[in-house]
């Protein structure tokens, strides 16, 4: 997309969007970020359309926790990551790029190629620990937040809720 594309606001915002590294689909993990030194998202229930769960592994030492939206544990994260947690990974892969994630998440790939398989077998093989799942009301609180601008009509103009980001913000 050259700059002809872009609208004078666009053109001049110092603030960078990033686009995704692939398109995906929202459906199973409707929303995946890197932040507060985690890779965090939420992730459909395959069995019951009102839960979903609040996944996160922290970067560096790979700890990981899930529990449902009502703070009840995962079943499947019992030693090891459960396919929630597998599915985030793959999703984030898609959404920022093998390379990033693994940077962000401080994650050795070694000579494997960078895919999400390859991050989850390293992670896995650090035998990380159960971590708590603090923060899932704060993962999930921003995803209602992103919810709620659904409800927007498209416009190009800035959100002024949106201006207390600083504009120059590193990126991982």
């Amino acid at each position: 997309m050259g700059d002809g594309a872009l609208s004078g606001w666009e053109r001049s915002s110092t603030a960078r969007v990033i686009a995704p590294a692939r398109p995906r689909k929202l459906a199973k993990v409707p929303f995946v970020e890197l932040a507060d030194g985690r890779l965090q998202g939420v992730v459909s229930s395959g069995s019951d359309i009102g839960r979903v769960y609040v996944s996160s592994v922290t970067a560096g030492e790979f700890a990981y926790a899930c529990s449902t939206n009502n703070n009840r544990p995962c079943g499947g994260a019992r030693g090891s990551y459960c396919n929630h947690i597998a599915a985030m990974v793959k999703e984030a892969v898609l959404q920022y790029g093998a390379e990033r994630v693994a940077r962000y998440l401080k994650c050795d790939l070694a000579d494997a190629e960078p895919d999400a398989a390859s991050l989850t077998r390293a992670m896995l093989a650090t035998r990380p620990p159960a971590g708590d799942s603090k923060a899932a009301a704060t993962v999930f609180s921003r995803f209602l937040r992103h919810l709620a601008y659904l409800e927007f009509d498209p416009a190009t103009a800035p959100l002024p809720e949106m201006q207390w980001f600083p504009p120059t913000r590193a990126v991982a």
